[in-house]
């Protein structure tokens, strides 16, 4: 319990200063402090300043009996990966140099301690040093070649979601080094970063027009795993599968709007929708087992239909609907509500359930849309940490297999998204975007 109070009191004093110097960089005598004393407050100055601390922490830690003080020292250090990019934005510091040296001082910062665990028995060393090679291949080979291509070399999303998980998982293990009796998903948790490290790498390579399309197919493809893994019953993850296309359709729209797209993207879209949100969870119902539950499969599916193609025929054309605001519940919630039912609820009360769903996309009730609306309204700090407890979450329940713990998650996302998106509708007139 001791070394969680650490950690907790460290996590604490860090995320205070953060805020604190976020609201302070406003302040022109911040602003007059950061430039008379750029040594310490240039972004720069402080991507060295804390990779030190991270080092020293890392000697600490594993080279001394001062580990709550090293938790303490990395924990800032952590949080100080997000007070360089403040700095950087406020006083528009931004560099190009900055932008390779920030993802490479959260390298130096994470990759240390995360071996060092290993070798401690706590994860796996082929794991580690499989994110080490990834993580050398993007920082070094590949930026070179993006510089030399004259593309951005700055982090993208995956790559700052995949520092925040490693930094969590860097002060996780810490936590295992001292409670071993812990459930231990630093595995799972390492797998992810592999992923989203190989994903960071990748979508630097690819024009900006196609990130829409590429969503849209993964989200296709999700669609289609989901249905072989219903049929072969598993499932929690046919569930999974599809949660996954949900990620992959809520920024393929944004990536259209902020990069462009081809134009075959909105029937590459719908098609997706139609399958992961659609086809994937009625079979879901149809295997729910009882007499009724092909009626109810089928009638999802019909519900999802309609109200896809009335979106597409009907509330596109629409000038009377807000920017950013759907014509009922949209399907990715709608099959949400059926996915996280099926995983905790009886056949009859799944029925029941899907009903309500189908009550609700095909209803004229209004719900401001996720991404374009309620997104851009949580600050991007936030939005990162939220993404890496999702994340993390996510990891446990596969470690634990509690598919109902999944299920319950899952329902309380997508109500808390339905009272969100009643409370935070936009007044206005406009397109809309995403089915």
């Amino acid at each position: 319990m001791e070394r969680l109070f650490v950690i907790i009191v460290a996590a604490a004093i860090g995320t205070g200063f953060f805020y604190w110097m976020s609201l302070s960089i406003r302040k022109q005598s911040m602003q007059d402090y950061v430039l008379s004393h750029l040594w310490l407050m240039h972004p720069n100055s402080i991507c060295y300043w804390r990779t030190a601390m991270a080092l020293i922490g890392y000697v600490l830690y594993f080279h001394s009996t001062f580990q709550s003080t090293a938790i303490i020292i990395f924990t800032f250090a952590a949080i100080l990966d997000g007070v360089d990019g403040v700095v950087a934005r406020g006083m528009n510091m931004v560099t190009k140099w900055g932008e390779s040296l920030d993802p490479m001082c959260d390298k130096l910062t994470y990759l240390p301690p995360l071996i060092g665990f290993a070798y401690m028995g706590i994860m796996a060393p082929e794991l580690v040093w499989l994110l080490v090679g990834v993580e050398l291949f993007g920082q070094f080979f590949a930026r070179k070649l993006l510089s030399y291509l004259s593309f951005s070399v700055a982090a993208n999303n995956f790559g700052k979601i995949k520092a925040i998980i490693c930094f969590a998982l860097v002060i996780y293990c810490a936590l295992l080094d001292a409670n071993p009796g812990y459930i231990n998903i630093g595995n799972e948790v390492l797998i992810a970063c592999i992923v989203l490290s190989a994903a960071s790498v990748v979508f630097k390579f690819i024009p900006n027009r196609l990130y829409a399309d590429i969503l849209s197919t993964l989200n296709f493809f999700c669609g289609i795993a989901s249905l072989v893994l219903t049929h072969e019953q598993r499932f929690a993850y046919a569930i999974f599968a599809i949660i996954l296309g949900q990620l992959f359709d809520l920024f393929d729209g944004r990536m259209a709007v902020k990069h462009g797209g081809t134009k075959y993207g909105p029937y590459l879209d719908d098609i997706a929708d139609f399958t992961s949100f659609g086809l994937s969870p009625a079979y879901i119902i149809f295997q729910s087992g009882g007499d009724y539950a092909w009626i109810f499969g089928s009638l999802f599916f019909i519900g999802v239909a309609y109200r896809l193609i009335r979106f597409v025929a009907v509330d596109r054309k629409r000038t009377d609907l807000p920017e950013g605001v759907f014509n009922g519940l949209p399907s990715p919630a709608g099959a949400l509500v059926v996915l996280g039912a099926a995983l905790v609820a009886p056949p009859q009360v799944l029925w029941a359930i899907a009903a309500l769903s189908i009550g609700l996309m095909v209803s004229h009730v209004r719900f401001a849309h996720f991404g374009r609306v309620i997104l851009k309204q949580i600050p991007k700090p936030l939005f990162f940490m939220v993404s890496s407890v999702i994340i993390i979450t996510i990891a446990f329940i596969l470690k634990t297999k509690s598919a109902q713990l999944f299920g319950y998650l899952i329902l309380v996302s997508v109500a808390g998204y339905m009272v969100a998106g009643r409370k935070m509708l936009p007044v206005g007139r406009g397109a809309k975007n995403g089915g």
